[in-house]
Formats: structure tokens, C-alpha cells, sequence
């Protein structure tokens, strides 16, 4: 059955081509590193707006569960619908959150580091050369906790790999067998999928506020 919808799938593989390419060109200190950088604050802005009103399993309502339940989760107890939920589990759920939030506030500093975003837009207090200072360090520590989450990731796949649970496939192709996700009791139900359309409008309005953000730094 169908689990993720294009768009996310979509948003996972750039996102993840896009982190490749800024780990290189930011340690190496290459000028494409701001361009790719406007390109994947672009892709977040796509990606929030799609928690809101994209397909059920991409929506934050749908996969952000309380603390409680990701404790539940992670200790192999509850119901058996919480623990073969369609899309993420309340742990990954979670780290969706955090991989966004960091990716997020790590586009921001580096967006203000290199003058992407006019600093004289912001009050004086956080332009003056200390307070850079702060923000390229930060940059910099944001890049290894990055590095971190995704081995953290990674290690997930591989664990689920080993569970019988393809997930980098349902990632490819969007579809996961039923008997995965619908054993042990659990009723069996369509996902609802936004369309394309509503999509390729939301990427257009990311690209346009981007756009305005970024806007008095290049005029």
C-alpha cells in the first residue's frame, strides 16, 4: 500500500543530496555553499509548510507523538497499532522534528554569516563582530550535530533493514507491503494522499518567501 507521497519523497532525497553537497563545498570552503544553501532553506520551508497540509503521513499532527508514547516505543511495549502505525513511529517522528529544526536554524546562520540576509535589517546587538563570531561557531557545531543525527539515522535503517522492514525502499518507491504494517491485529486502511498539485504550489510559495527574505541583501 501506499505510504509517502512524491512530494516527501522527494524532499528526503534532495534534502539528503543537498546536505552531501554542503558538508563538501562548507569544509572546503567552496563558493556553491550559499547557493545550496538558499536551495535547501527553500526545501524546508516546502517541507514545514507540507506538515500542515500535505498527505497524512507527512503532517506533524499525524507522526509527533508525546514523550510518553516514544518512551512506550522505544521499550517495545504498547498496542500493537501504536507500535506498526502507518508512516513514522513516534521515535522517528520525533527525529524528523529535530532534523528540520537543526537544518533550519543551521540555513539561518549561514545565511547571516555570508550577508545572504542583510544584516541591517537586524538590531545592531547581533551584528557586531563578536556576535558573528557566535554565529560561525555555532555553524560550525551545528555541522558535526548534524553529522551525528544522520549516523543516528542511518543506524535506524540499518536496524529496521535487519527487522524485516524495508524503509529506504518505501522511501524509493513510496509503497510498503500491507503484511508489515498490518500484522498482530491491526485494521487495515488507506492512507490519504494530498495531491501534486497542492504540492507544486506550496514549493512556489517557499520559493517566493525565501525570495522576500533574501531580497534586500541583493538590491
Amino acid at each position: 500500500m501506499k505510504v509517502w507521497d512524491l512530494p516527501t519523497r522527494l524532499y528526503h532525497w534532495v534534502q539528503a543530496v543537498l546536505f552531501v553537497g554542503l558538508l563538501a563545498s562548507g569544509f572546503s570552503k567552496e563558493d556553491m555553499h550559499s547557493v545550496l544553501g538558499i536551495s535547501l532553506f527553500i526545501l524546508i520551508m516546502w517541507r514545514i509548510s507540507w506538515g500542515f497540509v500535505g498527505s497524512e503521513t507527512s503532517r506533524f499532527r499525524q507522526f509527533v507523538k508525546s514523550p510518553k508514547a516514544v518512551v512506550i516505543y522505544l521499550k517495545g511495549e504498547g498496542s500493537p497499532h501504536a507500535r506498526h502505525s502507518i508512516g513514522h513511529n513516534p521515535a522517528g517522528g520525533w527525529m524528523v522534528v529535530l532534523m528540520i529544526t537543526v537544518l533550519l536554524l543551521q540555513c539561518c546562520l549561514g545565511l547571516l554569516i555570508s550577508g545572504v540576509i542583510d544584516l541591517a535589517l537586524l538590531p545592531e546587538l547581533l551584528i557586531s563582530d563578536t556576535t558573528l563570531s557566535w554565529f560561525e561557531d555555532a555553524h560550525f557545531f551545528l555541522a558535526y550535530l548534524l553529522i551525528g543525527l544522520v549516523l543516528v539515522h542511518l543506524i535506524a535503517i540499518a536496524f529496521y533493514k535487519l527487522d524485516k522492514k524495508p524503509l529506504v525502499w518505501a522511501m524509493i518507491v513510496g509503497y510498503q507491503k500491507a503484511n508489515i504494517l498490518f500484522k498482530k491485529g491491526n485494521a487495515r486502511r488507506e492512507v490519504v494522499i494530498a495531491s501534486n498539485t497542492r504540492a507544486l504550489l506550496m514549493l512556489v510559495v517557499s520559493l517566493f518567501v525565501t525570495m522576500a527574505i533574501i531580497a534586500p541583501s541583493i538590491m
